[in-house]
């Protein structure tokens, strides 16, 4: 995923920062909402919806793109322009498109493509959509190969393209004056992802200016299924890791709103005082947490 604070150069997978952060706990409890009956557990998305996402949101992004100059500026990627976006995902498609195909044990094995003309970029970009999904579709599951994550299987892959892909057709269409919220679902899902795999593995380390968060966080997704809290393991430090548990639980404090808002904000793509998110509690607690997080 895109880093905020990153010029067009940095490295989209983060190849010199790979290690493994301190595990998350997890626990995954059904919580029936006494009105309605409803089960308010993050409900994991299956292999095919995630694959019919990255398709669905891979040709929306080409087509928010070609819709727009490819040097007009992408605000939610600071000193990119759309051609440094649409090259940056032709980068992680073509990846992991790379690593599952060759089954490789070491991305050090991957030999990066050199980056055509603003021209055909689009077009390039294309046909690395269709050769990922390709693989995707073609491979299990359950295929062993190198990933980042502890998740060392194609599945991994597949949830991790179709989220990165989402997140960045919104950017595309935000650039383009044309933004649509991500799918409820997906957006849920993509909370899920980004809590229970990013925050620890790869986005573990706090920035440099980042305070301790100071308390426990509960988000809760008022469209679709999905609620979680997040306890920090040292409250005064900021590089603490994290406790997450997919539960209805109170924390210090709450966020609360679309899932495709939350996501969004979790990512910095939206403020939290856009006015689109509701909080109980602390809500500096709920800041500080966003903010904390290293996103490159």
């Amino acid at each position: 995923m895109r880093a905020l604070d990153a010029g067009p150069t940095a490295n989209f997978v983060g190849l010199d920062r790979f290690r493994m952060f301190r595990p998350t706990k997890l626990r995954g409890l059904r919580h029936p909402n006494v009105a309605s009956g409803d089960v308010w557990q993050h409900r994991v998305m299956e292999r095919s919806e995630l694959l019919a996402a990255l398709e669905r949101e891979g040709i929306a992004f080409g087509d928010a793109c070609a819709a727009a100059s490819l040097d007009a500026p992408v605000e939610s990627c600071p000193g990119w322009t759309l051609a440094d976006l649409v090259w940056h995902l032709c980068r992680a498609h073509d990846f992991w498109r790379t690593v599952v195909a060759d089954r490789l044990a070491d991305w050090k094995a991957y030999t990066e493509p050199e980056r055509p003309a603003d021209g055909d970029l689009l077009a390039f970009y294309r046909n690395g959509l269709t050769a990922v999904h390709e693989v995707l579709t073609a491979t299990e599951s359950t295929i062993e190969i190198w990933t980042w994550s502890a998740d060392k299987t194609a599945g991994f892959v597949i949830r991790r393209l179709a989220h990165e892909t989402a997140v960045h057709r919104w950017d595309a269409e935000h650039a383009a004056g044309r933004s649509n919220e991500i799918e409820a679902e997906l957006a849920s899902d993509g909370i899920d992802e980004f809590l229970t795999n990013f925050l620890t593995h790869f986005l573990g380390d706090a920035r440099p200016e980042a305070e301790p968060v100071g308390g426990s966080v509960h988000i809760h997704c008022q469209d679709v299924a999905g609620e979680w809290t997040l306890r920090p393991v040292n409250t005064d430090a900021a590089d603490a890791g994290f406790d997450v548990t997919r539960e209805h639980a109170k924390g210090d404090c709450a966020i609360r709103g679309s899932a495709s808002d939350i996501l969004l904000a979790l990512w910095r793509r939206i403020p939290l005082t856009a006015g689109t998110l509701n909080f109980a509690g602390d809500q500096a607690i709920a800041e500080r947490f966003v903010a904390r997080t290293s996103l490159g």
